[in-house]
């Protein structure tokens, strides 16, 4: 246990200095995620205005396939494109997630998704703190403090932007793009502080989001596409970094799917005990 302690002291700090080193190139990788954004949001845009779903794209019988799975409970998570893509500096990942939950109204999702004070309580343990910051209309600043453990353990305190909109009674999206990540040394303790940039261990620069919520007969489809920028993986360091940068953004979209899909089904069940307590009195 300790010589595997000493080991990842040792490789973190190499992560750090290799990090310090790209420092320099911050804003090459800066600029090429968001000419990978810029594409990716005008494609997004093009299929929300059409078939709003992904799957309502796809050969009747593989639709078929994929509404029974997700009508079985599964959540389906699909890689968009060859990435994770290598850029200076970094990699972006994108993902495209679906989840169908029985029983829900949008009225609900909307709700729930909305409720900014409240997303630590239905997202733990990788929100830990959330909040909003202002709002106008359907344009809102939020705040959340996010935390992942796979080898190492990484504390991000994370705002965004998020403007929702809506298509018609049965359609409604909304963007989010993250405008400050920062990691956060020794958190919960008096001294916490954010590493200054380009010296992070560079496990996420930034986090954009894209939801579409859709109402069927029985219940609410969910489809939302997640594309983030981590650093690259140094040469020789693969074993430790790797697993935690490749494997993250796919868990890390899945975990929120699911736990939406559990808060409803929690929110549901509350109503329901709630309505049958009111009839019996």
């Amino acid at each position: 246990m300790l010589r595997k302690t000493v080991s990842i002291v040792a490789i973190t700090a190499l992560l750090l200095a290799a990090s310090s080193r790209m420092f320099a190139q911050q804003s090459q990788t800066t600029e090429a995620f968001g000419k990978y954004v810029a594409q990716a949001e005008a494609r997004i845009a093009q299929e929300r205005n059409s078939a709003f779903l992904r799957l309502e794209t796809l050969p009747a019988p593989t639709k078929a396939e994929m509404m029974a799975r997700l009508r079985r409970g599964e959540i389906v998570i699909e890689k968009q494109g060859d990435t994770p893509d290598q850029i200076p500096g970094g990699l972006i990942h994108d993902w495209l997630g679906v989840v169908f939950i029985p029983g829900a109204n949008l009225r609900q999702v909307m709700e729930l998704v909305r409720d900014y004070n409240h997303v630590a309580a239905h997202y733990p343990p990788d929100v830990i703190e959330s909040r909003l910051l202002s709002a106008k209309g359907d344009d809102l600043h939020v705040y959340m403090r996010l935390w992942k453990h796979k080898v190492v353990t990484v504390v991000l305190d994370t705002e965004y932007d998020v403007h929702y909109g809506r298509i018609d009674a049965g359609h409604q999206y909304s963007i989010s793009r993250s405008t400050r990540v920062s990691e956060i040394e020794d958190p919960g303790k008096p001294d916490e502080h954010a590493r200054t940039e380009g010296h992070d261990h560079g496990f996420m620069w930034r986090l954009n989001t894209y939801w579409n919520f859709e109402q069927a007969e029985d219940g609410v489809f969910i489809q939302c596409e997640a594309i983030s920028l981590t650093r690259d993986i140094p040469t020789g360091l693969g074993w430790l970094i790797g697993p935690f940068v490749n494997s993250i953004p796919r868990e890390s979209l899945q975990f929120t799917l699911n736990a939406t899909r559990n808060a409803l089904a929690g929110d549901a069940g509350h109503k329901q005990a709630r309505l049958g307590i009111a009839a019996v009195n």
